[in-house]
C-alpha cells in the first residue's frame, strides 16, 4: 500500500456507503408523495431502515477516518487540499444530518418505525410536534444539497482521473 492511499476498511466503507446512497436517492425519488394521513408503505419502511444502516455506517466511517488519517495527496495545490477537506467534512455532516432529519420526519408524522420489521425504532419527536415537523421538513431540501455535493465530489474525482491524471482518485480504488 502506498503511504497516502486509503486502507481497505476506508475503501470498503466509502464504496458501500456510496452504493447505498445511490439506492436511497432512487428509492426516495420513486416513493409516492407523502400527504396528510399518508401511512408508510413498504418502500417508506425500506427507505427508513436503509437510512438507519447509512447512519451507522457514516458514524463508523467518520470514526475510522479520524483514527486512521490519510494526508492529502502531496501534489495537490493548497486550495484543492482545503476544498477536498471541506467537501469531505460536509459530506459526512450532510449524510448524518439527512438521515436524522428523515427519522424526525417519520417520527413527527406518528409513524411506527421498525428496523427492517425486526427491531422497533424510537421516535425522535412526538407525533405532530412542531419542532419535529420543522426538523423533518428540512430533510427533502437537505437531500438535494447532499445530491449536489455528491455530484461535485464525483466531478472532482473524475477531473483528477481524466484531466489532471494525478492519481488522486486512485487512492480510493481497489488495486492489486
Amino acid at each position: 500500500m502506498r503511504p497516502q492511499e486509503y486502507g481497505v476498511t476506508a475503501k470498503v466503507l466509502h464504496w458501500v456507503i456510496a452504493a447505498i446512497l445511490v439506492g436511497q436517492f432512487a428509492l426516495g425519488w420513486l416513493m409516492p408523495s407523502v400527504r396528510r394521513g399518508t401511512e408508510p408503505g413498504t418502500s417508506m419502511h425500506l427507505h427508513i431502515s436503509i437510512g438507519i444502516v447509512v447512519l451507522v455506517l457514516i458514524v463508523v466511517r467518520l470514526l475510522w477516518r479520524v483514527s486512521h488519517r490519510v494526508p492529502p495527496a502531496a501534489e495537490l495545490p493548497r486550495w484543492q487540499a482545503v476544498a477536498s477537506s471541506a467537501v469531505h467534512g460536509l459530506l459526512y455532516l450532510l449524510v448524518l444530518v439527512s438521515t436524522l432529519t428523515g427519522w424526525f420526519y417519520a417520527s413527527a408524522r406518528g409513524w411506527t418505525l421498525a428496523f427492517f420489521d425486526l427491531l422497533p425504532l424510537p421516535a425522535l419527536s412526538a407525533q405532530g410536534s412542531p419542532i419535529g415537523r420543522a426538523i423533518g421538513s428540512v430533510h427533502e431540501n437537505l437531500v438535494w444539497v447532499l445530491a449536489a455535493l455528491v455530484a461535485i465530489h464525483v466531478a472532482a474525482a473524475l477531473v483528477h482521473a481524466f484531466v489532471y491524471r494525478d492519481q488522486v482518485m486512485q487512492r480510493m480504488l481497489f488495486r492489486r
